[in-house]
C-alpha cells in the first residue's frame, strides 16, 4: 500500500508539473539586457539597408541596358517601342525612388533607438517612440524587407518601445511604380536618354538619333527588359 501510495503521488506530482510547464510557470527568463538588444536591432537594420543597397545597384544595371536599348530603337525610328522602353525606365526610377525613401526611414529608426537607449540608462528602461512606431508601420510594407521589418516590429513591441500594430497596418501597400506612366514623364525620359533628339527631331522632321549599337531592338527586347526590371523589385 505504501508504494502504491508513493507512486500515485509521484504521478500527482507529474501531472502537476506539466501543468505548470504548460502554463509557463516555469519560464523563468532572464530579462533582455537593453545594450544587446539594441546591438541587434541595430544589426539586422544595417543588415536590410545592405539588401536596399544591392537592389538599386541591380536596378541601375537594368537602366544602363534599357537606355542603350532606346538609342538603338531611336536610331532605327522605332517610336513605339522607345516609348515602352521609357515607360519601364519611369517605373524603375519610382521603384528606385521608394527604396531610397525606405533607406532614409531605417537610418532614422536605427538614430532614434540609439538615442532612445542612451535615455534609458538614466530612466533605466527603453520608453515609447512614436518616431519609431511611424517608421516601422513604412517599413513594414517594403515588400524586399517586410519580413525582418515585422520581426523587429514584434521585438520592439515586446521591449515597450512600440504599441502593436493592427493587421490592416501591416498590409502591403500597393507599388507606385505599377502606375502607368504618364505621356508626359515618358517624353522627358526619352528627352534625357537621347540627349534631346527624340520627339524634338520627331516634331522638327529630323534625322532620328544615332546610337552607338548595331543590333536592332524589337518589341520582345522591350518586354524581357521590362520583365527583368520587375523581377528585380519582387
Amino acid at each position: 500500500q505504501l508504494f502504491t501510495l508513493t507512486l500515485t503521488s509521484f504521478r500527482f506530482g507529474n501531472q502537476i508539473d506539466r501543468v505548470r510547464r504548460e502554463m509557463g510557470w516555469f519560464d523563468h527568463q532572464q530579462p533582455v539586457d537593453p545594450k544587446e538588444q539594441v546591438r541587434e536591432w541595430k544589426s539586422k537594420l544595417r543588415g536590410e539597408m545592405r539588401t536596399l543597397d544591392r537592389q538599386i545597384r541591380d536596378i541601375e544595371r537594368e537602366e544602363d541596358k534599357i537606355k542603350v536599348s532606346v538609342r538603338e530603337a531611336a536610331k532605327k525610328g522605332h517610336l513605339d517601342i522607345c516609348k515602352t522602353l521609357a515607360k519601364s525606365l519611369v517605373q524603375s526610377r519610382k521603384g528606385k525612388n521608394r527604396i531610397l525613401i525606405s533607406k532614409t526611414q531605417i537610418n532614422s529608426v536605427l538614430m532614434e533607438i540609439q538615442s532612445n537607449y542612451s535615455m534609458s540608462k538614466v530612466a533605466g528602461a527603453l520608453k515609447k517612440s512614436t518616431a519609431v512606431m511611424q517608421s516601422m508601420q513604412n517599413l513594414i510594407k517594403m515588400p524586399e524587407i517586410s519580413a525582418t521589418m515585422q520581426e523587429l516590429a514584434a521585438e520592439m513591441t515586446k521591449a515597450g518601445i512600440m504599441e502593436e500594430m493592427m493587421d490592416d497596418t501591416m498590409a502591403s501597400l500597393e507599388d507606385d511604380d505599377v502606375e502607368e506612366a504618364a505621356d508626359a514623364e515618358v517624353d522627358q525620359v526619352l528627352f534625357e536618354v537621347t540627349h534631346g533628339v527624340l520627339g524634338q527631331a520627331q516634331a522638327a522632321g529630323t534625322k532620328p538619333l544615332e546610337a552607338e549599337a548595331e543590333a536592332e531592338p524589337t518589341a520582345a527586347d522591350a518586354e524581357q527588359i521590362r520583365a527583368r526590371l520587375a523581377a528585380l523589385k519582387s
